[in-house]
């Protein structure tokens, strides 16, 4: 533990040394480019050190210079890392002084491309995280402007790198900006621009391939699935991406898998399909059980997601008496305003009507448009008003005409 730290923080880049005649120096003796790529794929260093199996000591003393993992050991870490053995080699053969701060180092490389290298892709990868992280929360027009930028970045910086690494890693910075760029191009168009989101995204899927990377591969072809279930409406479509989504996942991430099945059993509900929904159900739920913190895309995990599109299915089967009981357990599962809560309370709002329950349903349509006027979610706003217009047999009672009105606000500018 740090002497400074008493939660157990990550070491900091100065390392104290012994100067041979009892004094003290400080100097900077770590393998910046590992610690690097350590955070750039999210693991903290008590991570890595769970998924190889030792304590998180050593991977301090890897990171500081100190030890190096032994040649019959290197494989583990080259995995845990996403590296070959070779590029593990050439991280740890890597000691010097700290780089440039990320962000100097990023703008000279946009300035002299043809010297692009894993430190400046790696910010801007995190910078691309963080946005993402974002996107829940945040009005979609206030982080697309970055969003577009960064990807820009990604793509330029990509047809000028010339090293094998660095390639691969800006392939991998291009996926995952291009299937952020498609959420929120689509989501800020309040779901109308189909042809651009479906552009990013068939970018993302093209440069996942490229990288052999099956998770960021399967979690945009399953964000395409998205434009056809719920923008095109063409179940048929969107079971076609999910089941490719699943099946692409399957043996590498449960998350992702379980995800697909769930979106694959909502495109059963809505031709129909009782028994194969309830079959993608089971499936989903039996990934969901299997999740782990080893799994790569653990971060967009949320023990809602299965309630959730359950619910979304039993009220696509025309069954409101199953929908409401799951999609209030999504809700509770949900604790901050997010956008995914907005479709919760906009489908409930749907069941309620189904019930002929009118108060119910403009209770939970005022909670959506609270939701909704602070995150603009799009797919919100589609159910807002698509449960307005179920209500319009009660267009003369005063809590439906206190709904429109509010919905009416949302729309002006």
């Amino acid at each position: 533990m740090h002497p400074h730290c008493a939660t157990g923080c990550e070491l900091d880049e100065w390392t104290v040394t012994d100067g041979g005649d009892g004094s003290r120096y400080v100097a900077d003796r770590r393998r910046h480019r590992l610690a690097q790529r350590r955070k750039t794929i999210g693991l903290s260093q008590e991570r890595l050190a769970e998924a190889l199996g030792v304590d998180r000591s050593t991977i301090v003393r890897w990171e500081r210079a100190e030890t190096d993992p032994q040649p019959w050991h290197r494989p583990r870490p080259a995995a845990a890392l996403k590296l070959s053995i070779e590029e593990l080699a050439d991280l740890l053969a890597d000691v010097g002084q700290a780089p440039s701060p990320p962000d100097q180092r990023l703008g000279y490389v946009l300035r002299n491309p043809g010297r692009v290298d894993l430190i400046a892709v790696a910010h801007l990868r995190e910078r691309v995280r963080r946005l993402d992280e974002r996107y829940d929360q945040t009005p979609s027009t206030l982080l697309i402007a970055e969003a577009g930028q960064l990807h820009g970045q990604a793509v330029f910086l990509r047809q000028h790198a010339s090293n094998g690494p660095v390639q691969r890693e800006l392939a991998a910075a291009v996926a995952e900006s291009a299937t952020l760029m498609g959420q929120l191009v689509w989501d800020a168009s309040q779901r109308r621009d189909h042809v651009a989101s479906a552009a990013y995204f068939d970018q993302a899927i093209s440069a996942a391939q490229e990288t052999r990377d099956p998770v960021t591969e399967a979690n945009a072809l399953l964000r395409k699935s998205y434009l056809a279930l719920y923008g095109t409406k063409q179940p048929n479509a969107g079971l076609v991406l999910t089941t490719r989504a699943a099946a692409v996942s399957h043996s590498d991430s449960h998350v992702i898998a379980g995800l697909a099945q769930l979106h694959r059993a909502e495109a059963h509900a809505m031709l129909g399909q009782a028994g194969d929904c309830s079959n993608a159900l089971g499936i989903a739920e039996a990934h969901f059980a299997a999740v782990d913190a080893r799994d790569p895309a653990t971060d967009i995990f949320c023990p809602s997601h299965y309630t959730r599109l359950a619910g979304s299915c039993w009220l696509s089967l025309n069954k409101p008496d199953q929908a409401v009981p799951a999609l209030e357990n999504a809700r509770q599962l949900i604790a901050a305003r997010r956008k995914s809560t907005t479709v919760i309370l906009g489908n409930l709002a749907l069941a309620s009507i189904l019930q002929r329950d009118v108060d119910a349903a403009t209770s939970y349509l005022h909670q959506a448009i609270d939701v909704i006027e602070r995150t603009r979610a799009g797919g919100g706003l589609n159910l807002a008003f698509a449960a307005a217009r179920q209500l319009r047999p009660w267009r003369n009672e005063p809590s439906v005409q206190d709904v429109n009105d509010r919905l009416l606000t949302l729309m002006s500018p």
